[in-house]
């Protein structure tokens, strides 16, 4: 997650248990195509311990950042952009391998990214605020539906 936009720059899936290569992977196809950041920010779990994560970023020219131990609110946006995908996402749709989860997380992030306001970018999308561009607001009388996450979440759009 992009911490000044909300955007989210990526999830990743994984089937089993999460080690130091599969870590790596997950990472590098959440990034994919969009540029490696400059910063990253991670917690004391022992995943983030691994030669091989530390590699990774060494390769990737990434400077890691440590949150404070032991202290989950020391990541609010990470902490709320996770409640925000249980609650409104995974509580409400089946899935039924990794390929449809990661499909369906996809159609959620586009969602997140492009259509779904938010009250802390005082109404705008996250690629409305990196692109500069605004909600364009919609008349009550003058508005049709348009569907997202496969008919799940339904917004208001101006005709």
């Amino acid at each position: 997650m992009d911490q000044f936009t909300r955007r989210i720059v990526g999830l990743g899936v994984h089937c089993g248990t999460v080690d130091g290569p599969s870590l790596c992977r997950m990472f590098n196809d959440a990034i994919r195509g969009q540029g490696a950041p400059r910063h990253l920010s991670t917690d004391h779990d022992r995943l983030f311990e691994d030669h091989r994560w530390h590699a990774d970023l060494r390769v990737l020219e990434i400077d890691e950042i440590k949150t404070v131990p032991y202290v989950p609110l020391s990541h609010p946006f990470v902490e709320r952009l996770i409640g925000t995908v249980r609650r409104e996402f995974l509580d409400q749709v089946f899935f039924w391998n990794t390929s449809d989860l990661e499909r369906k997380l996809a159609d959620f992030q586009a969602y997140y990214n492009a259509a779904r306001s938010h009250t802390s970018l005082v109404g705008n999308t996250p690629l409305g605020v990196t692109g500069g561009g605004s909600v364009v607001r919609a008349e009550l009388n003058n508005v049709r539906w348009l569907s997202h996450c496969r008919g799940l979440v339904q917004l208001p759009m101006a005709a």
